[in-house]
């Protein structure tokens, strides 16, 4: 999350609203740690990662949905999901996501 601050702020100072997404858990092997987090602006600029570039884009999707809908939310993306390969996440785990809008 340090990571993430010093782009969150140039993002403040801009007036852009934001999503964050955050790991919370892991089942069995997945490709980051919780507390691992990225965050999308509303017009789509992403910073940090939650997996390694594997489910990326389908987060980047999510974090849209929740700055439109104002709603938190939790994803998860996993092997056994049929979605798994087509998301990228090869890794043979499920990794689940808090998704919510930054307030400023």
């Amino acid at each position: 999350m340090k990571d993430l601050l010093r782009d969150l702020d140039r993002w403040r100072k801009q007036g852009k609203r934001v999503a964050l997404a955050r790991v919370v858990d892991i089942e069995g092997s997945g490709p980051r740690e919780p507390g691992a987090a990225m965050a999308v602006s509303e017009d789509g600029e992403v910073i940090g990662s939650v997996s390694g570039g594997c489910v990326e884009s389908a987060v980047v999707t999510e974090a849209l949905d929740v700055l439109a809908t104002g709603a938190r939310r939790m994803v998860s993306f996993g092997y056994s999901d049929d979605d798994a390969f087509a998301v990228g996440l090869t890794c043979g785990g499920t990794v689940h996501l808090f998704l919510e809008p930054l307030d400023w």
